[in-house]
Protein backbone atom coordinates (compact mmCIF):
# COMPACT_ATOMS: atom_id res chain seq x y z
CA UNK A 1 0.00 0.00 0.00
CA UNK A 2 1.56 3.21 -0.90
CA UNK A 3 0.71 7.03 0.63
CA UNK A 4 -0.24 9.96 -1.27
CA UNK A 5 -0.85 13.40 -0.08
CA UNK A 6 -1.98 16.35 -1.65
CA UNK A 7 -2.71 19.81 -0.61
CA UNK A 8 -5.42 22.17 -2.07
CA UNK A 9 -7.55 25.25 -0.78
CA UNK A 10 -11.60 25.62 -0.33
CA UNK A 11 -12.78 29.26 -1.43
CA UNK A 12 -16.27 30.35 0.17
CA UNK A 13 -18.68 31.67 -2.44
CA UNK A 14 -18.68 34.59 -0.41
CA UNK A 15 -17.57 35.28 3.15
CA UNK A 16 -18.73 32.68 5.72
CA UNK A 17 -19.74 34.04 9.35
CA UNK A 18 -20.24 32.12 12.24
CA UNK A 19 -20.93 33.97 16.10
CA UNK A 20 -16.91 33.17 17.05
CA UNK A 21 -15.15 33.57 13.48
CA UNK A 22 -15.71 34.93 9.42
CA UNK A 23 -13.46 33.07 6.60
CA UNK A 24 -13.32 32.42 3.07
CA UNK A 25 -10.02 30.27 2.21
CA UNK A 26 -10.09 26.77 4.22
CA UNK A 27 -6.61 24.74 3.71
CA UNK A 28 -7.10 20.89 2.68
CA UNK A 29 -5.09 17.55 3.12
CA UNK A 30 -6.11 14.54 0.84
CA UNK A 31 -4.95 11.36 1.49
CA UNK A 32 -4.88 8.99 -0.94
CA UNK A 33 -4.36 5.44 -0.11
CA UNK A 34 -3.37 3.03 -3.21
CA UNK A 35 -2.96 -0.49 -3.73
CA UNK A 36 -3.21 -3.17 -6.33
CA UNK A 37 -4.48 -0.30 -8.80
CA UNK A 38 -6.87 1.12 -6.92
CA UNK A 39 -7.09 4.66 -5.17
CA UNK A 40 -9.15 5.49 -1.77
CA UNK A 41 -9.42 9.03 -0.92
CA UNK A 42 -9.83 11.06 2.10
CA UNK A 43 -9.53 14.67 3.30
CA UNK A 44 -8.46 16.63 6.51
CA UNK A 45 -9.28 20.50 6.88
CA UNK A 46 -7.81 23.42 9.18
CA UNK A 47 -9.87 24.30 11.73
CA UNK A 48 -9.22 27.65 14.59
CA UNK A 49 -11.20 26.40 16.97
CA UNK A 50 -9.89 22.59 17.12
CA UNK A 51 -6.41 24.30 16.95
CA UNK A 52 -6.07 22.31 13.85
CA UNK A 53 -3.40 22.76 11.23
CA UNK A 54 -2.86 21.19 7.78
CA UNK A 55 1.11 21.50 8.21
CA UNK A 56 1.03 19.51 11.48
CA UNK A 57 -1.58 17.06 9.66
CA UNK A 58 1.15 16.47 6.66
CA UNK A 59 3.95 16.31 9.20
CA UNK A 60 1.71 13.27 11.22
CA UNK A 61 1.12 11.47 8.76
CA UNK A 62 4.50 11.89 6.80
CA UNK A 63 5.90 10.48 9.90
CA UNK A 64 3.28 7.82 9.78
CA UNK A 65 4.34 6.53 6.19
CA UNK A 66 6.85 4.05 6.93
CA UNK A 67 4.18 1.77 9.32
CA UNK A 68 0.74 2.96 6.94
CA UNK A 69 3.10 1.43 4.15
CA UNK A 70 4.32 -1.81 5.90
CA UNK A 71 0.47 -2.61 6.90
CA UNK A 72 -0.80 -5.30 5.56
CA UNK A 73 -4.37 -3.97 4.63
CA UNK A 74 -7.33 -6.27 5.67
CA UNK A 75 -10.51 -4.06 7.11
CA UNK A 76 -11.11 0.03 7.52
CA UNK A 77 -12.11 -0.87 11.01
CA UNK A 78 -8.62 -2.82 11.92
CA UNK A 79 -7.05 -0.87 10.39
CA UNK A 80 -8.59 2.19 12.10
CA UNK A 81 -8.06 0.05 15.69
CA UNK A 82 -4.11 -0.11 14.48
CA UNK A 83 -3.55 3.48 13.49
CA UNK A 84 -5.03 4.83 16.34
CA UNK A 85 -2.76 3.91 18.47
CA UNK A 86 -0.66 6.54 16.92
CA UNK A 87 -3.42 9.19 16.18
CA UNK A 88 -5.61 9.07 19.25
CA UNK A 89 -5.07 12.88 19.53
CA UNK A 90 -5.02 13.58 15.58
CA UNK A 91 -8.34 12.77 15.26
CA UNK A 92 -8.86 15.12 11.94
CA UNK A 93 -5.63 13.29 10.07
CA UNK A 94 -7.11 10.26 11.33
CA UNK A 95 -10.25 10.63 9.68
CA UNK A 96 -8.65 11.34 6.70
CA UNK A 97 -7.05 7.82 6.56
CA UNK A 98 -10.14 6.23 7.83
CA UNK A 99 -11.77 7.56 4.91
CA UNK A 100 -9.39 6.73 2.40
CA UNK A 101 -8.95 3.12 3.75
CA UNK A 102 -13.16 3.03 3.72
CA UNK A 103 -12.78 4.54 0.07
CA UNK A 104 -10.37 1.86 -1.01
CA UNK A 105 -12.20 -1.00 0.79
CA UNK A 106 -15.02 -0.61 -1.28
CA UNK A 107 -13.43 -0.09 -4.66
CA UNK A 108 -11.24 -3.61 -4.45
CA UNK A 109 -14.59 -5.12 -3.23
CA UNK A 110 -16.21 -3.75 -6.17
CA UNK A 111 -19.56 -2.25 -4.27
CA UNK A 112 -20.11 1.40 -2.87
CA UNK A 113 -19.55 1.71 0.98
CA UNK A 114 -23.23 1.69 2.22
CA UNK A 115 -23.76 -1.88 0.47
CA UNK A 116 -21.31 -3.12 2.29
CA UNK A 117 -22.90 -2.12 5.02
CA UNK A 118 -25.91 -3.61 4.63
CA UNK A 119 -27.69 -0.20 3.77
CA UNK A 120 -30.34 0.76 1.21
CA UNK A 121 -30.68 4.28 -0.47
CA UNK A 122 -34.18 4.14 1.02
CA UNK A 123 -35.94 6.88 3.18
CA UNK A 124 -33.02 9.18 3.37
CA UNK A 125 -32.76 12.68 4.63
CA UNK A 126 -32.69 15.71 2.77
CA UNK A 127 -29.63 18.52 3.36
CA UNK A 128 -30.47 21.75 4.66
CA UNK A 129 -28.44 24.61 3.29
CA UNK A 130 -26.78 27.11 5.57
CA UNK A 131 -26.65 31.01 5.47
CA UNK A 132 -23.92 32.52 7.73
CA UNK A 133 -24.64 35.37 9.85
CA UNK A 134 -24.72 38.75 8.20
CA UNK A 135 -27.18 41.44 7.80
CA UNK A 136 -30.94 40.69 8.20
CA UNK A 137 -31.05 41.87 4.54
CA UNK A 138 -27.64 40.25 3.06
CA UNK A 139 -29.05 36.89 4.82
CA UNK A 140 -32.35 37.00 3.17
CA UNK A 141 -30.79 37.76 -0.15
CA UNK A 142 -28.40 34.36 0.08
CA UNK A 143 -31.83 32.48 1.00
CA UNK A 144 -33.49 33.79 -2.20
CA UNK A 145 -30.46 33.41 -3.87
CA UNK A 146 -30.77 29.96 -3.03
CA UNK A 147 -34.39 28.58 -2.88
CA UNK A 148 -34.19 25.81 -0.68
CA UNK A 149 -36.44 22.85 1.37
CA UNK A 150 -35.22 23.56 4.63
CA UNK A 151 -32.24 26.18 5.59
CA UNK A 152 -29.99 26.16 8.67
CA UNK A 153 -29.34 29.35 9.60
CA UNK A 154 -26.40 30.75 11.66
CA UNK A 155 -26.49 32.72 14.50
CA UNK A 156 -25.56 33.85 17.90
CA UNK A 157 -25.29 37.82 17.77
CA UNK A 158 -27.30 40.37 19.44
CA UNK A 159 -29.74 40.73 16.30
CA UNK A 160 -31.06 36.71 16.01
CA UNK A 161 -34.41 37.05 16.32
CA UNK A 162 -34.37 40.63 14.05
CA UNK A 163 -32.80 38.22 11.22
CA UNK A 164 -35.04 35.47 11.91
CA UNK A 165 -38.09 37.28 12.25
CA UNK A 166 -36.96 39.39 8.15
CA UNK A 167 -36.05 35.58 7.21
CA UNK A 168 -39.51 34.29 8.30
CA UNK A 169 -40.78 37.27 6.14
CA UNK A 170 -39.21 36.22 2.90
CA UNK A 171 -40.28 31.96 3.40
CA UNK A 172 -42.16 29.66 5.28
CA UNK A 173 -39.69 27.01 4.78
CA UNK A 174 -38.47 25.20 7.96
CA UNK A 175 -35.30 26.67 9.50
CA UNK A 176 -32.64 24.58 11.71
CA UNK A 177 -30.76 27.04 14.35
CA UNK A 178 -27.27 26.86 15.01
CA UNK A 179 -25.81 29.01 17.75
CA UNK A 180 -21.96 28.29 17.52
CA UNK A 181 -21.86 28.45 21.22
CA UNK A 182 -22.79 31.58 21.15
CA UNK A 183 -25.34 31.97 23.87
CA UNK A 184 -26.12 31.98 27.56
CA UNK A 185 -28.44 29.58 29.16
CA UNK A 186 -30.46 32.59 29.43
CA UNK A 187 -30.74 33.64 26.17
CA UNK A 188 -31.05 30.36 24.54
CA UNK A 189 -34.26 29.26 26.96
CA UNK A 190 -35.92 32.86 26.16
CA UNK A 191 -35.13 32.70 22.21
CA UNK A 192 -36.43 29.32 22.01
CA UNK A 193 -40.01 30.39 22.62
CA UNK A 194 -39.56 33.03 19.93
CA UNK A 195 -37.66 30.70 17.72
CA UNK A 196 -40.74 28.15 17.85
CA UNK A 197 -42.63 30.45 16.74
CA UNK A 198 -41.38 31.29 13.57
CA UNK A 199 -40.95 27.93 12.97
CA UNK A 200 -37.85 26.80 14.00
CA UNK A 201 -37.23 22.55 14.05
CA UNK A 202 -34.52 22.30 16.17
CA UNK A 203 -31.38 24.46 18.00
CA UNK A 204 -27.95 22.94 17.31
CA UNK A 205 -25.22 23.88 20.04
CA UNK A 206 -26.61 27.21 21.70
CA UNK A 207 -23.67 27.32 24.49
CA UNK A 208 -20.08 26.60 24.89
CA UNK A 209 -18.96 22.86 24.48
CA UNK A 210 -18.06 21.92 27.95
CA UNK A 211 -21.00 23.34 29.67
CA UNK A 212 -22.98 20.46 30.46
CA UNK A 213 -24.35 21.11 33.72
CA UNK A 214 -25.58 24.22 32.18
CA UNK A 215 -27.46 21.99 28.84
CA UNK A 216 -29.37 20.67 31.50
CA UNK A 217 -31.09 23.63 32.35
CA UNK A 218 -31.69 24.41 28.82
CA UNK A 219 -32.59 21.07 27.66
CA UNK A 220 -35.63 21.11 30.53
CA UNK A 221 -36.71 24.47 29.61
CA UNK A 222 -36.31 24.90 26.10
CA UNK A 223 -39.55 25.10 24.09
CA UNK A 224 -37.43 23.41 21.02
CA UNK A 225 -35.19 20.53 20.96
CA UNK A 226 -31.37 20.80 21.39
CA UNK A 227 -28.75 19.23 19.26
CA UNK A 228 -25.05 18.75 20.62
CA UNK A 229 -22.05 19.75 18.44
CA UNK A 230 -19.03 21.01 19.71
CA UNK A 231 -20.64 19.01 22.84
CA UNK A 232 -20.22 16.07 21.04
CA UNK A 233 -16.67 15.64 19.45
CA UNK A 234 -15.64 12.13 19.97
CA UNK A 235 -17.15 8.78 21.10
CA UNK A 236 -16.78 9.09 24.91
CA UNK A 237 -19.24 12.65 25.12
CA UNK A 238 -22.18 10.66 23.58
CA UNK A 239 -23.55 9.52 27.14
CA UNK A 240 -22.57 12.73 28.13
CA UNK A 241 -24.99 14.04 26.01
CA UNK A 242 -28.14 12.02 27.53
CA UNK A 243 -30.82 14.63 29.82
CA UNK A 244 -28.36 17.53 27.82
CA UNK A 245 -29.56 17.30 24.38
CA UNK A 246 -32.40 15.68 22.30
CA UNK A 247 -29.81 15.08 19.68
CA UNK A 248 -26.28 14.83 18.63
CA UNK A 249 -24.60 16.03 15.44
CA UNK A 250 -21.79 13.91 14.62
CA UNK A 251 -18.69 15.04 12.16
CA UNK A 252 -16.41 13.00 10.79
CA UNK A 253 -12.74 15.21 11.11
CA UNK A 254 -14.02 16.02 14.89
CA UNK A 255 -14.45 11.98 16.26
CA UNK A 256 -11.59 10.17 14.15
CA UNK A 257 -13.79 9.27 10.78
CA UNK A 258 -16.59 6.22 9.76
CA UNK A 259 -15.04 3.74 11.74
CA UNK A 260 -15.94 5.70 14.92
CA UNK A 261 -18.86 7.68 13.71
CA UNK A 262 -21.03 4.61 13.04
CA UNK A 263 -20.10 3.34 16.81
CA UNK A 264 -21.06 6.82 18.12
CA UNK A 265 -24.31 6.73 16.27
CA UNK A 266 -25.37 2.87 17.61
CA UNK A 267 -24.87 4.27 21.39
CA UNK A 268 -27.12 7.19 20.62
CA UNK A 269 -29.85 5.16 19.59
CA UNK A 270 -29.59 2.75 22.35
CA UNK A 271 -29.87 5.79 24.33
CA UNK A 272 -32.29 7.40 22.79
CA UNK A 273 -30.85 10.34 21.17
CA UNK A 274 -31.63 11.52 17.92
CA UNK A 275 -28.56 11.54 15.06
CA UNK A 276 -27.92 13.91 12.59
CA UNK A 277 -24.48 14.43 11.07
CA UNK A 278 -23.12 17.33 9.79
CA UNK A 279 -19.94 18.87 7.48
CA UNK A 280 -17.14 21.46 7.85
CA UNK A 281 -15.49 22.90 4.89
CA UNK A 282 -15.12 19.72 2.78
CA UNK A 283 -14.71 18.93 -0.58
CA UNK A 284 -17.30 16.24 -2.39
CA UNK A 285 -14.08 13.84 -0.50
CA UNK A 286 -15.76 14.29 2.81
CA UNK A 287 -19.21 14.96 1.76
CA UNK A 288 -19.42 11.48 -0.09
CA UNK A 289 -17.95 9.95 2.97
CA UNK A 290 -20.63 11.09 5.41
CA UNK A 291 -23.22 10.62 2.37
CA UNK A 292 -22.90 6.55 3.69
CA UNK A 293 -24.55 7.46 6.57
CA UNK A 294 -27.18 8.64 5.16
CA UNK A 295 -29.57 5.97 5.93
CA UNK A 296 -28.74 5.74 9.41
CA UNK A 297 -29.46 9.49 10.55
CA UNK A 298 -32.64 12.13 11.39
CA UNK A 299 -31.25 14.73 10.19
CA UNK A 300 -28.05 15.88 7.64
CA UNK A 301 -25.98 19.03 6.94
CA UNK A 302 -23.90 18.18 3.89
CA UNK A 303 -24.16 21.29 1.73
CA UNK A 304 -20.29 22.79 1.74
CA UNK A 305 -19.96 21.46 -1.61
CA UNK A 306 -22.68 23.60 -2.69
CA UNK A 307 -20.84 26.38 -0.55
CA UNK A 308 -17.58 26.55 -2.26
CA UNK A 309 -16.34 28.22 -5.50
CA UNK A 310 -14.50 25.04 -7.05
CA UNK A 311 -14.47 21.26 -5.85
CA UNK A 312 -11.45 19.17 -6.17
CA UNK A 313 -13.00 16.21 -6.42
CA UNK A 314 -16.20 14.29 -7.70
CA UNK A 315 -19.05 12.17 -5.73
CA UNK A 316 -22.24 12.56 -4.94
CA UNK A 317 -24.69 15.31 -5.71
CA UNK A 318 -26.99 17.42 -4.38
CA UNK A 319 -30.54 18.06 -6.59
CA UNK A 320 -31.99 21.64 -6.01
CA UNK A 321 -34.54 20.12 -3.19
CA UNK A 322 -31.52 18.87 -1.17
CA UNK A 323 -32.08 14.96 -2.10
CA UNK A 324 -28.45 13.12 -2.49
CA UNK A 325 -27.70 11.50 -5.70
CA UNK A 326 -25.20 8.84 -5.50
CA UNK A 327 -22.64 8.14 -8.07
CA UNK A 328 -21.84 5.06 -9.59
CA UNK A 329 -18.48 4.49 -8.23
CA UNK A 330 -17.81 2.38 -5.56
CA UNK A 331 -16.45 2.76 -2.30
CA UNK A 332 -17.09 6.60 -0.89
CA UNK A 333 -17.69 7.01 -4.81
CA UNK A 334 -15.58 10.11 -5.20
CA UNK A 335 -12.59 10.65 -8.10
CA UNK A 336 -10.08 13.61 -7.71
CA UNK A 337 -10.27 15.66 -10.09
CA UNK A 338 -6.66 17.73 -10.00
Amino acid sequence: MKLHLHRFQLETKTPFKLSRVTYNVRELLVVELEEDGFSGFGEASDHSFYDVKIEEIWEVLENLKPIIEAYEFDTPEQFWEEMNSYLKDHSFAQCALDVAAHDLFGKKMGKPLYELWGLKLENLPITDYTVGIDTPEKMVEKMRAKPWSVYKIKLGVPEDLEIMKALRAATDVPFRIDANCGWTVKEAIEKSVELKKLGVEFIEQPLRGGEFNEMKDVYEKSALPVFADESCVSESDVKKCVGRFHGINIKLMKCGGLTPARRMIEEARKLGLQVMAGCMMESSIGISAVAQLLPLLDYIDMDSILLIKKDIAEGVKILENGEVVFPEENGIGVKLLS
